[in-house]
């Protein structure tokens, strides 16, 4: 990857911020003219407050720094990140909410800005935090549902994945999640948040040029299909899997009518490798758990089919299916490669089992050195993880959705 800092403005590097600043102006112009039909009276200082306001916000066009770009080619740009899933891109969406599936307490977050925990199930960073800072969008991707929210950030993106959630209905409500269907609603409610703030058009045109992230079936596989007899008497490996992808694509069906256009559908992970479940079905050696890794590829395999399928029908869209399971089980495979000296442990207590509730200040003490472990908690990656998980992906695929 390279990376590029922007002094002064030019339109090879017109950024996300200028962009967003560009789409506040001219809405701030438009509301303007539009008023100004209005308030007859008080047209020559209404007219000049406008014109003010609205040469300070272009000015900003041409004096806004952004750090740490990775360099596109061309003019591409990502005026926003726009995220659904589970916890792995979950930044607080659960935090108000009666479940086990939140994490909105220490020492969850001691890596995150301040130290302060905000519901992302991790050390620090979520992948679409590290995602928009490295794309130099802004710092992190927030929850849509947190109370702070502030109105710009809707103009470069938020989070509505929630802990928990599946593609399969029954794994969200075992969990007390949000639901797909109802992060869908959710998104329903920033368009037209963001209709009343720059108008249809540029909204429309927002979202058209924005990243649209999912991430999820890590719970149908782990939390539902393995963990409830009721649910293999009803399904083999095969067609629950078959149920996660179709769900899948029908989800991405649906975000393009809502005219998204650059969609990124992630695969699951090696879920057999992650500490918890080692723990649980990997025996006394604590072995990756083979039928698990072999469910997650199964549905991978036909993630992969039903996108390729699914991108050659829909008009003018950028849909990519994401390859995380490899990526991850090399480094859970190979930790000193990375830098890493411990992949079969999480962070957090004795690293066997603790997530959420069981990692917590009061009985699980953490390792000192993040950095030396895969693993957060016995399920999450450390943001140190997730950083060169997310750059090994953008070296395969950024050309892909640009």
């Amino acid at each position: 990857l390279s990376f590029q800092r922007t002094k002064f403005f030019s339109f090879d590097h017109f950024t996300h911020t200028h962009y967003n600043i560009y789409i506040i102006a001219l809405a701030t112009m438009e509301q303007g003219r539009s008023v100004h039909h209005h308030i007859i009276s008080s047209r020559f200082l209404y007219s000049s407050s406008i014109l003010w306001c609205s040469f300070v916000l272009v000015s900003q066009l041409f004096t806004t720094t952004t750090n740490a770009l990775v360099k596109l080619p061309g003019n591409a740009t990502f005026p926003a990140i726009i995220v659904f899933g589970d916890s792995i891109v979950d930044a607080g969406n659960n935090d108000d909410m009666i479940t086990e599936a939140r994490c909105d307490y220490p020492p969850y977050g001691i890596d995150f800005d301040g130290g302060v925990p905000t519901g992302r199930f991790s050390n620090g960073k979520v992948p679409t935090d590290i995602l928009a800072e490295v794309l130099g969008i802004k710092p992190n991707i927030p929850a849509y549902r947190d109370p702070k929210l502030k109105p710009e950030d809707l103009l470069t993106g938020v989070t509505f994945a929630s802990g928990g959630a599946g593609y399969v209905d029954l794994t969200t409500k075992i969990a007390g999640g949000i639901a797909l269907s109802q992060q869908l609603k959710n998104f329903e409610e920033y368009f037209e948040k963001l209709k009343k703030m720059v108008g249809e058009e540029r909204t429309k045109l927002i979202i058209q040029k924005s990243l649209f992230v999912i991430i999820c079936g890590s719970n149908d596989i782990a939390n539902d299909f393995f963990t409830l007899p009721t649910v293999r008497l009803q399904y083999d490996v095969n067609s629950f899997t078959a149920l996660m992808a179709n769900n899948a694509r029908s989800f991405a069906q649906a975000l393009y009518g809502y005219g998204a256009r650059r969609i990124l559908m992630f695969g699951a992970p090696p879920i057999g490798c992650v500490p918890s479940q080692r723990t649980v079905a990997g025996g006394p050696k604590r072995a990756c758990v083979d039928r698990f890794n072999d469910a997650s590829k199964l549905f991978n395999a036909k993630l992969s089919a039903n996108i390729d399928v699914l991108s050659k029908t829909l008009r003018d869209t950028t849909l990519i299916y994401i390859d995380i399971y490899n990526p991850l089980l090399d480094i859970i495979l190979k930790p000193q490669q990375y830098g890493f000296k411990v992949s079969h442990l999480g962070c957090c207590g004795t690293g066997l089992i603790e997530v959420t509730a069981l990692c917590n200040s009061y009985t699980a003490a953490v390792c000192p050195v993040r950095s030396d472990y895969v693993f957060w908690d016995s399920f999450h990656p450390t943001e140190t993880a997730y950083r060169i998980i997310v750059a090994k992906l953008l070296d395969r695929y950024l050309n892909r959705f640009i």
